[in-house]
């Protein structure tokens, strides 16, 4: 298949999607131990939407942010693995040039979308622990709210990539060393000048991982000094024992996230496959 540029401003028909570079002859194997893990994130996610929708114990604040996440978690997974399993199991490797911005765009904005949800979830435990008045504090009416802001910042901050490579004239090359499509790969195929498409990319991780994790380690050393100062309250130490759970959710997901921005970028030893793999594992494309 070859890239089809009628002038310079054109686009390709479609891409050639790679999977994983270096490890092709072995991807048939190491699709099953991703489909597996597929299957259980959407019999999980589901699991859990159903009991929070059908229990009336479960309509608190704590449950609707885990529902919004089980959400976002479903629809990341669904858009990069079953892409790639179809390419390692059917060899359907060509996406089309509007079909990969598609999957672009839904990748990237609920990638942000799911690091808000996990901030939201942090200010809900500090309101918590630090506000008696939990349940009128953060009524339904907020929740919706938070998460509108979070959805609508993911969407506003993502579309521009679309818009920017649309833009772009492309070279001869169309393959995309990916599973799926995200926008630096995509910005690697570009034979003008991309800074503009690239700055931007910075700009919106910078905005997302930095504001989020900002408020996430204020929240939960805020949380961590209201326990020390109160160790004599079981309700407190309840409290706690739910943020550190809620802890190690959020730190599987910004520590694979990190890796993958910093390897991506300035980790020129990593074997591309590893980054692809991580990226793969936790749903997180380098922006």
């Amino acid at each position: 298949m070859s890239c089809l540029n009628t002038s310079t401003r054109s686009h390709p028909a479609a891409f050639l999607l790679v999977s994983i570079p270096g490890l092709q002859e072995a991807q048939f194997w190491i699709a099953f131990p991703f489909c597996i893990m597929y299957v259980i994130a959407v019999l999980g996610n589901a699991t859990v939407l159903c009991f929070i929708k059908t229990e009336p114990s479960l309509q608190e604040p704590m449950y609707l942010f885990l529902a919004m996440l089980a959400i976002t978690d479903l629809v990341l997974s669904t858009s990069t693995l079953p892409n790639m399993l179809s390419i390692c199991w059917l060899g359907s490797r060509e996406i089309g040039f509007h079909a990969c911005l598609t999957q672009m765009f839904f990748v990237h904005a609920f990638s942000s979308v799911e690091s808000g949800v996990l901030m939201a979830l942090a200010l809900d435990r500090y309101v918590a622990i630090r506000c008696l008045r939990h349940s009128s504090t953060l009524s339904v009416p907020a929740i919706v709210t938070m998460g509108s802001l979070v959805l609508a910042r993911g969407v506003l901050l993502v579309s521009p990539f679309s818009l920017l490579v649309r833009r772009l004239p492309f070279c001869q090359r169309c393959r995309i060393s990916h599973s799926h499509s995200n926008h630096m790969a995509v910005v690697k195929l570009v034979c003008g000048d991309a800074t503009v498409s690239i700055i931007y990319g910075l700009f919106v991780a910078f905005m997302v991982l930095r504001f989020d994790v900002l408020v996430i380690s204020v929240s939960y050393a805020t949380i961590l000094q209201a326990v020390l100062r109160l160790l004599c309250s079981d309700a407190h130490l309840k409290s706690f024992s739910t943020c550190a759970s809620l802890l190690c959710v959020i730190l599987t997901y910004y520590v694979p996230a990190l890796f993958i921005f910093l390897t991506h970028r300035f980790g020129l030893n990593v074997p591309h496959h590893v980054h692809i793999l991580v990226a793969n594992l936790c749903g997180c494309p380098p922006m």
